[in-house]
């Protein structure tokens, strides 16, 4: 096994195929075309109208555009896998696929908190708003949100690449923390780095978030009623957003910790169906709360498919 890290690796998560392949590919490519579509559609709409050039807005585009990140570091394998006779993928490219998945997760983590910070220097403490939210500000936030959990991340996966491995069945239909159960001997440092990950780029930055929309709570609930009205028109998509995000969370969870990193006997075809879950609702349900629920958005968004019906 000693040229193990530069074979190929065989997908043997995927259930039916001869029977359901083309199935498979048709619903896939649907649900990928319509994440792109409507991501894309309210990050146009962010981009060219002036008056969405605010923080809150900027980081609402930041989000669906890594909606679209993260569901394209697993959506086109799928696609030529379900048309392949043979479901494998190299390594090196398996360890790849790893980091832009976990990054891309990480991504969404920090960028949920850092929407919860703007809306709380907006909320709780207007008058300081435009000095605490500057252009440098949200470009620092941006930065942080995307280049952090790649650094993390990278790390991992390069101790994931110098470890030896002695198996090269791969139960899963894409590279997620499964690679775990492949090694010969599980690395305890790399076991130490993964929860170290796991809290910086994971639950300090749920926390953070879950912490600040309390005190925005409470802030509103010692208010008027106009003040709480004005916060719940902001916040509520937000909120439906952490809602669906935590689900997401605590799937992955479950799904990395009982069934990914831990060798059960798990059902394969349960296994096939919870993985499929991890990247079919959470990235088409943001544009749609977004759409809905945000007022000026929504209100760009009429007039773009009024100017489609003319």
């Amino acid at each position: 096994m000693d040229e193990v890290n530069v074979t190929y690796l065989t997908l043997t998560g995927y259930v039916e195929m001869n029977k359901y392949k083309y199935l498979y590919f048709t619903v896939i490519l649907i649900v990928y075309i319509l994440i792109i579509c409507s991501n894309a559609t309210i990050v146009y709409l962010i981009w060219i109208h002036k008056n969405l050039h605010e923080p809150m807005y900027i980081f609402i585009a930041a989000l669906l555009f890594n909606c679209v990140l993260y569901s394209t570091t697993v959506y086109p394998k799928l696609l030529i896998d379900f048309l392949s006779e043979k479901q494998i993928i190299k390594y090196s490219s398996c360890i790849f696929q790893l980091f832009l998945f976990y990054s891309a997760v990480g991504t969404e983590f920090l960028l949920l908190a850092t929407m919860a910070f703007d809306r709380y220097v907006s909320i709780c403490k207007p008058l300081r708003y435009p000095i605490i939210m500057r252009k440098t500000t949200v470009k620092l936030l941006l930065v942080v949100a995307w280049f952090l959990p790649a650094c993390h991340i990278g790390g991992e996966a390069i101790l994931i690449a110098e470890a030896k491995i002695c198996n090269l069945n791969l139960n899963g239909i894409f590279c997620n923390n499964a690679i775990f159960t492949l090694q010969c001997v599980r690395s305890t440092t790399l076991t130490i780095f993964g929860i170290f990950t796991l809290i910086n780029i994971s639950l300090l930055p749920m926390l953070f978030t879950v912490f600040t929309y309390a005190n925005i709570l409470v802030v509103s609930y010692k208010s008027s009623k106009t003040f709480r009205k004005k916060a719940a028109e902001t916040c509520v998509p937000h909120l439906l957003v952490l809602i669906s995000f935590s689900y997401f969370f605590s799937y992955l969870c479950v799904y990395d910790i009982a069934i990914a990193r831990v060798e059960s006997d798990f059902p394969k075809t349960a296994r096939f169906v919870m993985t499929l879950q991890l990247f079919l609702y959470h990235p088409l349900l943001n544009p749609f709360i977004y759409g809905l629920k945000m007022k000026e958005i929504s209100k760009h968004l009429k007039r773009l498919f009024s100017l489609g019906k003319v």
